[in-house]
């Protein structure tokens, strides 16, 4: 089964590592072991709440203006 992950930046260091299917949402010092981590983490969850099938979600970025101050 293939399914996304999104990473990002940790505040206190490493990688937070969000699967956006089921929610599952873990952490890693590196992006190879919060994968890792997020594989093992979604595979519990699946065990016990397995997805319908359907397509993938689509993945984009988007930008958004900063606040002007006047």
């Amino acid at each position: 089964m293939e399914l996304t992950a999104v990473l990002m930046p940790a505040e206190e260091g490493g990688f937070v590592a969000l699967n956006p299917e089921t929610g599952t949402t873990t952490q890693g010092e590196t992006v190879e072991q919060a994968i890792a981590n997020l594989r093992e983490a979604t595979a519990l969850y699946l065990s016990e709440f397995p997805l319908p099938s359907g397509g993938h979600p689509v993945v984009t970025v988007f930008t958004v203006a900063e606040p002007t101050h006047a």
